[in-house]
């Protein structure tokens, strides 16, 4: 059972700490209208959605070496490298480049001094409309996700503010994942747009989990009833969390896709603690108190 000093600590200061949420949430608008105006688009974008070359080269070779050497050579020129998880060994590198894959492949053998073949190599080629194109179908897919999932959230509480709240939670969730991830500077590629998609689903569940036991539970106190979803909640949260962390330090070191998938996922999962146990809550709280 809570405490009585929990209780009236959160009584007293449930509205204040709206302004936690609200800074973060208007610092990230902000920050992602400026990175609009100066990039004109919302994100970094890899090959997979800008189109490109994408080579990876068996055997050892210096990533960072390679980039000093070629950056001037090879449009907009990234360099990873894959090893082995258990020994570390270097096995090869991936490098991505919107130069075409001929000239690519000239000034690779250039720096390597030899001649790059299905063996030692492997080259794959992206078309720019294709990819500007298939870009577009994922926005316009996570846009009818989130529709669909406001419409049926309404659907199932039939009331404005609560079901507001559950959409301004998730909303909120995207918007700070968002911000972080071009803060950090990461290229998203299709992964990584398919990935937000997923994070629509994770970041509605502890808040319908949350409306749930407030608006449709009678038994108990409505502070009695919030600290039982969030016991519930969090531990559904934490879990999830922990997979993700645990799966993104395994898979870091040899693919870039799902470590990018788990990377946003854990992003958003901390938002999503902050948004639906100080946002939500706050936002129902006072909605409660207010309807009596």
């Amino acid at each position: 059972m809570q405490s009585e000093n929990s209780k009236n600590w959160h009584d007293k200061y449930y509205k204040l700490l709206l302004i936690i949420p609200i800074g973060v949430l208007a610092f990230s608008l902000i920050y992602l209208g400026s990175f609009y105006y100066k990039n004109n688009d919302f994100i970094y974008k890899d090959i997979s959605l800008t189109g490109g070359t994408s080579v990876t080269i068996y055997g050892k070779i210096d990533p960072s070496a390679l980039k000093t050497s070629l950056a001037e050579k090879l449009e907009d020129l990234s360099v990873r490298e894959i090893y082995d998880i258990v020994t570390k060994e270097e096995k090869a590198i991936i490098i991505e480049t919107r130069t075409s894959p001929e000239e690519t492949k000239k000034i690779l053998e250039e720096y390597l001094g030899y001649e790059l073949n299905n063996e030692n190599s492997s080259f794959e080629f992206t078309g720019a409309v294709l990819s500007e194109s298939f870009y577009k179908q994922l926005l316009v897919a996570i846009a009818f996700a989130f529709i669909f999932m406001a419409i049926v959230v309404f659907v199932i509480f039939r009331t404005f503010v609560p079901s507001t709240a559950v959409i301004i939670s998730a909303f909120a969730d995207i918007v700070m994942t968002l911000a972080v991830v071009d803060l950090i500077g990461m290229k998203l590629s299709t992964a990584g747009i398919v990935a937000f998609l997923m994070l629509i689903g994770y970041s509605v569940d502890t808040d319908i989990l949350l409306t749930t036991r407030i608006l449709k539970r009678h038994e108990g106190s409505l502070n009695e009833r919030i600290y039982d979803a969030f016991k519930t909640g969090m531990t559904m949260t934490l879990t999830s969390l922990l997979a993700i962390v645990f799966a993104l330090i395994i898979v870091k070191s040899f693919s870039q896709v799902l470590a990018q998938i788990f990377s946003i996922l854990a992003i958003g999962l901390g938002f999503d603690i902050l948004n639906t146990w100080i946002t939500n809550v706050s936002i129902l709280k006072w909605y409660m108190e207010k309807k009596k």
